[in-house]
């Protein structure tokens, strides 16, 4: 079975194109090598509304197996990922965060501060990181 996938880069530069999306590409890179089809990338404004259609977009309409994000998962004031994440997933899968905040703090302490959320919404499985 075929699993198909968008991403989602969260940031307002380069939304702006005041700075080149790489996360997003290597984002995609992994999950081709997975095996994982990527059909879309989209680049978005650290603003909840905007996440929160982009989500549902890519769940809803485009209908895609998983919707991974890259961005607005810290502590500033405008990173808001993890709310319009919240509030577009109908059940949280708590434990698929966890364990990527214990994965990624071999690599950075900054793991420690993500506030990455992981959820269904229909038959998507949206994944902050």
């Amino acid at each position: 079975m075929e699993i198909i996938a968008g991403v989602i880069t969260i940031s307002d530069k380069g939304y702006r194109g005041e700075r080149i999306d790489k996360s997003g590409p290597e984002i995609i890179a992994i999950l081709e090598e997975m095996g994982i089809s990527v059909r879309s990338l989209k680049i978005v404004p650290d603003e909840e509304e905007i996440i929160a259609d982009a989500l549902r977009e890519f769940a809803d309409v485009k209908k895609f197996d998983l919707i991974v994000t890259t961005g607005g998962t810290g502590v500033s004031p405008r990173d808001v990922t993890p709310e319009a994440t919240r509030r577009v997933i109908e059940k949280e899968i708590p434990g698929f965060a966890e364990a990527m905040r214990r994965e990624s703090l071999a690599f950075t302490p900054h793991a420690m501060i993500s506030r990455a959320v992981a959820g269904i919404r229909g038959t998507s499985l949206i994944i902050n990181l």
